[in-house]
């Protein structure tokens, strides 16, 4: 009784401030566990979206335009896994510890983190659409030096949007005023501000990722349709309807990860909207944050080259001379 009485007596964030917080009333058993959980998380992101990093940075067949994108994305989701015992912080104790200013830098940081990723989702809607609806504009329209500078306006607007809207929508002074305790990193924004972030951050890039992949899908079924065709006559398949096939294979495999994604978001942005409690907005945080972690494992399901990668990265290949023009790829395999 003695330990249980211990482990729930209550405790403050800083005991020697009148105004300070309260801890979470969780027994260090709970602690524990969702520690547990949240460092295994953390290093799984980390460490399989490292592998994609370094898959596409050093092997030169995959420094393609397609590829350059999903490197954005799994920069992105790295740095979600990096930040995720901070979040645990925040959820297990209920304490901040690291004062209001960083409290807004790491606002705006994790915003520019979660707009991110749905920015790259949409820069992977154009290739995709491109590069099936309109192949043979593909390669004069969509160059690697083209789709660097559309990644690196995409961050630069990423950031400028989210420290104004985080400025602009008066969080810090909204900080202040809703702290009633010390300790705490929590600002309940405006009805206003918050139908214009989801407009903004979601339906907006949503619609456009959706509009995009319903014309791609179409079109991957008329040709699909036409190759299945010139097969049961008997008629060779040119190069051009491999490429073709391959290319929609690839849109297919993006689209399940833009879908995945989608699922996550949904329910996160219908209870911030309708300003939930924090506990139920902490929780599909979390499922946000999973999904980082769940874009290598498509990729490992769905794409060869990936594994390969993989398996040269973990014997240690990759740093025998000329590893980085081994052949990756097969038969147009993206």
């Amino acid at each position: 009784m003695a330990y249980e009485t211990e482990d729930h007596e209550m405790q403050y964030c800083f005991p020697a401030i009148n105004s300070s917080c309260i801890k979470g009333k969780r027994s260090r058993h709970e602690n524990n566990i969702i520690y547990v959980f949240v460092s295994v998380l953390s290093a799984w992101t980390m460490f399989l979206n490292l592998l994609v990093i370094i898959s596409i940075s050093h092997f030169k067949q995959l420094h393609t335009p397609t590829n350059l994108i999903i490197l954005s994305l799994a920069v992105t989701d790295m740095l979600i896994g990096l930040v995720m015992p901070i979040e645990a912080i925040k959820l297990i104790e209920m304490c901040w510890y690291f004062g209001d200013t960083f409290c807004g830098l790491y606002s705006i940081f994790i915003c520019m983190l979660l707009t991110a990723s749905l920015n790259n989702l949409v820069l992977v809607a154009v290739d995709r659409y491109v590069a099936v609806c309109h192949p043979l504009l593909y390669l004069q329209k969509i160059t690697i030096t083209k789709t660097l500078i559309s990644i690196c306006l995409s961050w630069v607007c990423i950031s400028a949007y989210n420290s104004a809207f985080i400025i602009n929508s008066g969080y810090f002074e909204m900080l202040h005023k809703t702290n009633k305790c010390f300790g705490e990193c929590f600002a309940l924004l405006g009805f206003a501000w918050r139908v214009t972030d989801l407009f903004m951050s979601f339906i907006f890039p949503c619609i456009l990722i959706i509009s995009l992949y319903l014309r791609i899908f179409y079109v991957v079924h008329q040709q699909v349709k036409v190759i299945n065709t010139l097969m049961k006559s008997g008629k060779s398949i040119n190069e051009g309807s491999v490429r073709r096939k391959s290319e929609s294979k690839a849109a297919l495999t993006l689209g399940i990860i833009v879908t995945v994604y989608l699922l996550c978001w949904i329910p996160y942005y219908i209870c911030f909207l309708t300003a939930v409690s924090s506990m139920t907005v902490n929780v599909l945080s979390w499922v946000l944050f999973i999904n980082s972690g769940l874009n290598p494992m498509i990729y490992a399901l769905f794409y060869p080259w990936f594994k390969k990668t993989v398996k040269l990265i973990l014997t240690l290949k990759i740093f025998q001379a000329a590893s980085s023009m081994v052949n990756i790829l097969t038969e147009h395999q993206l």
